[in-house]
């Protein structure tokens, strides 16, 4: 038996020429096709990459790599070829755990802080720490990531939930700001609570569509089947329990929509004029902006009777406001009219200007009136930021017609979102069923579905962001602050090049992680035992 042997791996000499008939000694990147030609097995690190082009047409049949990492083995051409591979899972973990204790223990030197009592790796125990700590100290570590990673996004969608919904505050005359007087009411606002369940759970849908779509994947290739097989048993159950969850959510949303952002609902519905006992368009296809106002906004349409009604307001016969009742009012069901709105709206700004400049005048009597206007302790007060103040952000639009967003955008992303939800339902419940009943590596077909899954449920993701962001415009915060007023006075020079440098750095990021996601996924986990 013949072996090459990387001289840089420790150790081995002395030791395998007990093994072999012939041992050969040589530099990682200097192992070549004619080196390996007739040799039985090779022991390797990274430098030497093992694939077609070093192997083909030689009689190896084993590598032994030195490293955790197997990435620089071809291990379909090692498959394929009857060439048995294993790598050393946990090597250098001692070398390793030292050089980290050193880095740290020379940062406390150089930097002046102390290690005592800090809490340091905990995401990195959950990622690197396999079989380096206990079990029970690796999944506490897993725990501990995943509450703060819940409740990081708590505090990111509870921020945007009160620029959707603006409660638990009071507007601050002499600082110009609305500051909070109810912690509570911001964090545990409808709007909050649901946005938060409905976004968690949603990409527990992704993650397990990620699971399932690369396990497929593995049963089409036919490896790793056993692997594949377990974590669809398991992905399945757990999406599809909480894409039920999710469409709960969602649909606790457009009720929560229609109370607070009605024109958001009417916008995704493309409900110009408002109806009682209105339908849900399921699909349709929207004519042109000059056609929709005066008629029938739809080239084609398929609707489910009463059910945007019930959905919206918990009664099939309930009045659904359409944008043009929002923009132009509608006396019969008390829709104020967006003009009415900017009238009032713009008495609050206008007192806010009369107050900045006496303030500067020094005059006291005017002072004091524009204060009682804006204490809410008071029965001027209170009527005032009720009837003037409630509206202040549309004092700064020009037409009523602003206040429409994107329609066509905002229907076709409000169908993606929830085709696809619905989709989700029943392709992670089948692949369940299949996957229990041991028939779902015959489903080819259903496997390819599966894959194709994972992007399109990244699309129904990026499809609800849009409908949430877009469908508030043209407002930063609700009612409160136009975009246009909220917007920076940055230079558009320095946006567009801040801009681009954004969107490269973000595109190779995305090009980076992409790479390494198609990479690992290719060469798979360790080599399982059936």
């Amino acid at each position: 038996m013949k072996v090459i042997v990387d001289k840089k791996i420790p150790y081995l000499q002395g030791v395998i020429e007990r093994l072999a008939d012939e041992v050969v000694y040589a530099e990682g990147r200097d192992f070549t096709p004619e080196l390996v030609r007739d040799a039985d097995a090779l022991f390797v690190r990274t430098r030497t990459r093992c694939d077609r082009a070093l192997l083909a047409g030689s009689r190896v049949r084993f590598i032994a790599t030195a490293t955790i990492g197997f990435d620089h083995i071809d291990t379909d051409f090692c498959r394929a070829s009857g060439i048995t591979w294993t790598n050393a899972p946990g090597c250098n973990a001692g070398g390793v755990e030292q050089y980290v204790e050193s880095a740290l223990l020379l940062l406390e030197r150089e930097r002046g802080f102390s290690l005592r009592g800090a809490c340091l790796g905990v995401i990195a125990v959950m990622f690197f720490g396999w079989r380096k700590v206990s079990r029970g100290f690796h999944l506490t570590a897993t725990w501990l990531t995943a509450f703060g990673a819940n409740l990081s996004a708590w505090w990111i969608l509870v921020a945007n939930s009160w620029m959707q919904y603006p409660v638990g505050c009071d507007f601050n005359l002499e600082t110009v700001r609305n500051e909070m007087t109810s912690f509570s009411a911001v964090a545990l606002s409808p709007v909050a609570v649901n946005k938060f369940f409905h976004t968690v759970t949603s990409s527990f849908v992704l993650a397990a569509l990620f699971v399932v779509g690369v396990s497929a994947w593995y049963l089409l290739r036919r490896r790793e089947q056993l692997m594949a097989r377990r974590s669809i048993a398991i992905a399945s159950a757990f999406g599809f329990v909480f894409a039920l969850v999710t469409a709960f959510t969602g649909d606790r949303s457009g009720a929560i929509v229609a109370r607070v952002q009605p024109m958001k609902l009417a916008a995704m519905e493309a409900l110009y004029d408002g109806q009682q006992g209105a339908p849900l368009t399921a699909v349709g296809i929207l004519r042109p902006e000059a056609q929709r106002t005066g008629g029938d906004a739809f080239y084609f349409r398929i609707d489910i009777p009463k059910m945007l009604s019930l959905m919206s307001f918990r009664s099939a016969d309930a009045f659904v406001p359409g944008i043009n009742d929002l923009v132009y009012g509608n006396e019969e069901y008390g829709v104020m009219p967006a003009s009415e709105k900017i009238e009032r709206g713009r008495v609050a700004v206008e007192e806010l200007g009369r107050y900045r400049t006496a303030r500067e005048k020094g005059d006291t009597a005017a002072i004091t009136e524009i204060e009682a206007k804006f204490d809410r302790s008071t029965p001027q007060g209170a009527e005032f930021l009720r009837e003037h103040f409630a509206y202040f952000g549309y004092g700064y639009l020009s037409s009523p017609e602003q206040i429409v967003p994107d329609v066509p955008l905002l229907f076709y992303s409000f169908r993606v979102m929830v085709g696809a939800g619905c989709f989700f339902i029943l392709l992670l419940g089948l692949v369940w069923w299949l996957n229990r009943k041991d028939r779902l590596a015959d489903k080819r077909w259903l496997l390819w579905i599966a894959v194709w899954s994972v992007p399109l449920a990244y699309l129904a993701s990026q499809a609800g962001w849009v409908l949430a962001e877009v469908g508030r415009q043209p407002w930063a915060i609700q009612d409160l602050m136009p975009v246009g007023i909220a917007a920076s006075k940055i230079g558009s020079t320095s946006v567009t090049a801040t801009f681009f440098i954004f969107l490269a750095l973000f595109t190779a990021l995305l090009i980076a992680e992409l790479s390494i996601l198609f990479r690992q996924i290719k060469i798979g986990p360790e080599q399982e035992k059936e």
